[in-house]
């Protein structure tokens, strides 16, 4: 199966340099030069992954990634960026991109991400388990929605993974490495509260309401998904 790349990007010698590289690698290359024009390629969904440059004039990547993510397009982005500092990449990913690459980069190591995320991707809808139950807390894989004792939950994106993540290990204990490595494709510690702010705030939306609450902070190790305290 041949996979489909969308390129945004509106610096011409940075898309000419990637499409054509991807074109050798047998991928099916869309271009957009501007955020626009992108966000409407984008929304269709028939995209395996998205590569956005960050700074463009008018809509820049970082509204394009916003009116994907509240549009329910959980299609995989690349963001590219001349802003490498480690708060850049931080506030890209906390932002609901899958990845962020600085530039200037290697095409290498661009295609090797882009393999990943479209392999990770083609695993989940090949998957034939597509839910996953904790107590009154089910989830669905492939629509991706969640419900809590019958009631629709509304997630972001990074939350959604999150809990898919948590439920993935039901019952046992997850660690910030883990939730870091799992969930934010981080292999380092980046000294931020981004978990526990993500953790306050789906807490909040799955045990609301509820007498019987899901989520259990284990004290000095990391948290619990489960229906026991």
């Amino acid at each position: 199966m041949t996979n489909k790349i969308l390129i945004i990007e509106d610096d011409d010698e940075t898309a000419r340099y990637v499409s054509n590289g991807l074109d050798e690698q047998n991928f099916v290359v869309d271009r957009a030069a501007n955020g626009r024009d992108g966000l409407f390629h984008a929304t269709d969904g028939s995209y395996d992954c998205i590569v956005l440059d960050r700074l463009m004039p008018g809509m820049d990547g970082m509204a394009v990634l916003a009116a994907l993510r509240a549009a329910g397009v959980v299609t995989p982005v690349i963001i590219l960026s001349g802003r490498g500092l480690p708060e850049d990449r931080i506030d890209g990913l906390t932002r609901g991109c899958d990845d962020y690459l600085a530039k200037p980069f290697s095409f290498a190591e661009l295609l090797a991400r882009i393999r990943l995320l479209v392999r990770r991707g083609s695993a989940s809808a090949a998957s034939v388990d597509t839910s996953r139950r904790c107590d009154d807390l089910e989830i669905d894989l492939l629509t991706r929605r969640v419900k809590r004792a019958g009631q629709v939950v509304d997630l972001q994106p990074r939350e959604f993974r999150l809990l898919e993540f948590l439920l993935r290990h039901c019952d046992q204990v997850v660690t910030r490495t883990m939730l870091l490595e799992g969930v934010w494709d981080y292999h380092f510690d980046p000294g931020t509260n981004v978990i526990d702010v993500h953790l306050s705030r789906l807490r909040k939306k799955v045990d609301a309401g509820s007498a019987k609450p899901l989520l259990h902070t284990v004290r000095g190790v990391g948290y619990r998904l489960s229906a026991s305290p």
